[in-house]
């Protein structure tokens, strides 16, 4: 199962509501933090979010953030026990910020991308325990907002990963570990359909679109949808690299 492509999610959006609630210092460095993450500086945004949680401690936005940054940083880190351990630090915060902010469609989405990258380090029964739980807490965020375009995003992934496993793969694993909840491709056509009409302007949300009907046997309106995510500027840290997955389809195709 390719668990990774669950981790290209980029969590960007802001909870000014909660955060005005935050000391004047506390704001400065969440103001700072913000331009680093703007800017892609990851290292620097997690130091001002630790320096901001310092300042005000149990903020389940500051939390939030610190897991996102965590889970951004272990992609680049130098190897897999860096990488396992930034995870699992990111997974902590994330679980804190669910836990004070349960109802937070943001937060419940990081627990759930979170719980995605953890399935990269397990064994074959983690790998299909977090999977379970991405499908369950990525299904909880779409359902406190219907219109939370990442969460549909995260689902739709979901949806044509697993099918992909094809019927040898998914007997053995519910043979042996107990199954996967069900998955198709016209879910994940469906709601990666939703996420681009939420947010047409985001380039992921096309490109694994178009990975999703490339996988459902639909070449044409793959192509036709990884053309319209790279005519769309980047503007988001993974939006590259998402490109670069789509230029290399197209070239198989």
């Amino acid at each position: 199962m390719r668990a990774t492509r669950l981790l290209a999610v980029v969590l960007l959006l802001l909870c000014p509501a909660r955060a005005a609630f935050a000391s004047a210092e506390a704001q400065a460095a969440l103001e700072r933090a913000r331009a680093a993450e703007a800017r892609f500086a990851v290292a620097e945004a997690l130091d001002l979010y630790r320096e901001a949680d310092r300042l005000e401690a149990e903020n389940p936005f500051i939390l939030q953030k610190i897991a996102q940054q965590l889970s951004d940083l272990s992609l680049a880190a130098a190897s897999d026990a860096e990488r396992k351990a930034q995870a699992e630090q990111a997974l902590v915060y994330a679980r804190r910020a669910v836990e004070l902010a349960p109802d937070n469609a943001v937060n419940v989405l990081s627990l759930a991308i979170c719980y995605g990258k953890m399935g990269v380090y397990g064994d074959t029964r983690a790998k299909i325990d977090y999977s379970r739980l991405v499908k369950i807490e990525a299904e909880r965020a779409a359902a406190l907002d219907p219109n939370y375009d990442w969460a549909h995003h995260v689902l739709g992934r979901w949806h044509y990963e697993v099918a992909a496993l094809g019927a040898t793969k998914r007997f053995f694993v519910r043979l042996i570990y107990g199954g996967l909840p069900a998955a198709s491709f016209a879910e994940a056509i469906r709601r990666l359909e939703r996420a681009v009409a939420l947010a047409p302007g985001r380039v992921p949300h096309h490109l694994e679109l178009g990975f999703a009907y490339l996988a459902a046997g639909r070449a044409a309106d793959a192509r036709a949808s990884f053309a319209r995510g790279l005519a769309l500027p980047s503007t988001e840290l993974y939006d590259e690299s998402s490109k670069q997955r789509a230029r290399e389809a197209l070239a198989r195709l």
